[in-house]
């Protein structure tokens, strides 16, 4: 196509490709995660790890919700755990039917083993392989148990005890029948503790 002064007419420059290759905050941790395990001593991991927070509590700053950085985990994470935890699990101690599958777990261990580990790699698939946040292990517990996964699942485990128990969906004369009954109810209230934890990008 010709410009008005006979010249052919130069396309704007693509700027999607430039878009794509622009850094944002999950590259920032990339880098940031890789200096720190190229760093030796104590002191020097410390402070890439005090950068590290310091850019999460920058991209908590971020207007949007979705596609922040999230790293670490606080009282305010573990706020929002128990909360979702309890949006999911209200429905979970008014329900009969948490009662029944809890009496059947009971005398059948084998599919109380499989309740548990379906919880547990559930959240996982939640918090690190779904990605509807980018989660970041920070300081994982003996090098192996991320926090953010064991604090989910313990708040919401201790959650469904307490609130089993407050209404008296159980009853710990019967500790086995009651301890099943609380694992029941466990798993819906883990999947909402994981998405409580995540979902405000904190």
């Amino acid at each position: 196509m010709m410009d008005t002064d006979g010249g052919r007419r130069r396309e704007p420059p693509d700027e999607t490709e430039h878009e794509e290759d622009d850094p944002d905050m999950s590259d920032l941790f990339d880098d940031l995660s890789e200096l720190e395990a190229l760093v030796d001593s104590p002191e020097e991991r410390e402070r890439v790890r005090e950068a590290m927070q310091t850019a999460s509590e920058v991209s908590d700053g971020e207007p949007p919700v979705f596609g922040r950085v999230i790293w670490g985990f606080d009282r305010a994470d573990l706020s929002e755990a128990v909360l979702g935890a309890l949006l999911f699990g209200i429905p979970m101690a008014v329900e009969g039917g948490t009662n029944e599958a809890g009496a059947f777990v009971a005398t059948h261990p084998l599919a109380l083993a499989v309740t548990f580990l379906a919880a547990i790699a559930i959240v996982y698939g939640v918090l690190y392989v779904a990605e509807i946040q980018d989660v970041r292990v920070a300081y994982a517990i003996f090098g192996l148990v991320p926090r953010r996964l064991a604090g989910v699942l313990g708040s919401s485990f201790l959650t469904a005890i307490l609130l089993m128990t407050a209404w008296g969906r159980v009853d710990w004369t019967d500790p086995w029948l009651a301890f099943c009954t609380c694992s029941v109810a466990f798993v819906p209230m883990a999947i909402g503790a994981a998405l409580g934890d995540i979902l405000p990008g904190s």
